[in-house]
């Protein structure tokens, strides 16, 4: 059985949305073969997933359900466009912050 080395590329990427944990496996798994896809949205993924853990930590400061579904939703639809975007296999930033992710983790994938 040979392995479809775009499906991997694929599933490497949305991997690196799922939790920091993915994020981290997927920029190790990447080391040794170095694709621009996967580096792409690792540094989507990761950044996706520091942002969440920094707001959300604010945000549930404030204990009100409107502010924290907002937030949920908001996120939600951030994660769930990455994901789409890298199972479709483009490469497109995230509304908002995914020129910024792009920017500061530059470094990761190279």
């Amino acid at each position: 059985m040979t392995s479809n080395p775009q499906e991997e590329n694929k599933t490497l990427a949305v991997v690196s949305y799922l939790t920091i944990i993915g994020s981290v496996i997927a920029i190790i798994m990447n080391n040794e073969k170095k694709s621009q896809f996967i580096a792409f949205h690792n540094r989507q993924g990761l950044g996706l997933c520091l942002m969440y853990m920094i707001i959300g930590y604010f945000i549930s400061q404030f204990d009100n359900w409107q502010i924290s579904t907002a937030f949920w939703v908001g996120m939600g639809l951030l994660f769930f466009y990455g994901i789409i975007s890298a199972i479709n296999g483009k490469m497109q930033t995230v509304p908002l912050v995914g020129a910024f992710f792009q920017k500061i983790f530059s470094s990761i994938g190279k």
